[in-house]
């Protein structure tokens, strides 16, 4: 898995996490994103602490260039492996 956080140089004001989901050769299957108090690394810690606190990153934020210059960073997720079958379906 995983997370995608960007900055906002559109100033849009959305800050926003993904976490994608990717099969064995690297297609993408699924992704769904939520809402961060603010852009980039630190805002998406928080926000994936306080809406899915089961899931951890693994690895440490890398930073990219999208083509339209604006920034992103992505780091590799994880469900914590203390986490229970059933605590998924709350």
């Amino acid at each position: 898995m995983l997370l995608t956080c960007y900055r906002d140089i559109r100033y849009y004001g959305w800050y926003h996490v993904d976490l994608f989901l990717h099969d064995r050769d690297g297609r993408e299957l699924n992704w769904v994103h939520w809402g961060t108090p603010e852009e980039g690394p630190d805002g998406a810690d928080a926000a994936c602490a306080a809406v899915e606190p089961s899931l951890r990153r693994i690895t440490e934020w890398q930073h990219g260039i999208r083509s339209d210059g604006s920034d992103y960073w992505s780091a590799g997720a994880a469900w914590d492996e203390h986490t229970e079958p059933d605590d998924l379906q709350e």
